[in-house]
């Protein structure tokens, strides 16, 4: 496939990138400056992009077979810009014939009992509700785009570098855990979730969780 990848710059978007490269997909990655460092291959190419600028969205989608994002906010910007970015996202998109897109979101809104978000337990840190709320509020505007084949990837509670194994677990809006209550995922697993999504589209318009 020919995917453009959004937020290609940072710790999951590299991940995800090398993933889809090393399967044989050819990727364009944007960042804002338009500079991605420790991704060197023939079939990569980086582009500066404004993500909150659905102008710039319809221009680099057209004629994509796919979107992928991993956008976040910078250090220095308001949380908030996440659900500016989805919209502009969306209808960037909407202007254009390519309606398949995977979203790397949060883990916040992924249910951990019947009526009960991993965001509203006890144990959800206070530093991180306002960035998981804008998670889950921006997952709200991706779910209103009943005509893009959209999917809504949910890491697990605790995400960071590690080891690709290839192996996870997925659940339809739930925090995926283990026997003892522990949820994590490698960032390189999480891009092997990714991209199998991509490629199958066996989770259109979910929120899916991936853990290990």
């Amino acid at each position: 496939m020919n995917v453009l990848l959004l937020g290609a710059s940072g710790r999951i978007g590299r991940r995800i990138a090398s993933e889809l490269l090393e399967r044989g997909h050819e990727v364009t990655g944007t960042s804002r400056s338009g500079e991605i460092d420790g991704i060197d291959n023939p079939d990569f190419e980086a582009a500066a992009a404004d993500a909150t600028d659905a102008d710039e969205i319809a221009s680099l989608a057209a004629d994509r077979d796919a979107v992928a994002s991993a956008l976040g906010p910078s250090d220095d910007a308001d949380v908030d810009v996440l659900v500016e970015m989805a919209a502009a996202v969306v209808e960037g998109l909407q202007r254009t014939d390519t309606d398949r897109l995977v979203w790397t979101g949060g883990a916040g809104g992924l249910r951990v009992g019947p009526d009960t978000m991993l965001i509203e337990t006890e144990e959800f840190p206070d530093e991180l509700e306002t960035l998981a709320q804008a998670a889950i509020d921006a997952y709200g505007v991706i779910g209103e785009a009943d005509d893009l084949r959209w999917t809504y990837l949910g890491p697990a509670a605790v995400i960071e570098p590690g080891e690709r194994t290839g192996e996870y677990r997925t659940a339809d809006r739930q925090l995926v855990a283990d026997g003892d209550g522990e949820s994590y995922i490698s960032m390189e697993d999480f891009a092997v979730a990714f991209a199998d999504e991509l490629e199958n589209d066996e989770a259109v318009h979910t929120y899916l969780g991936v853990g290990h």
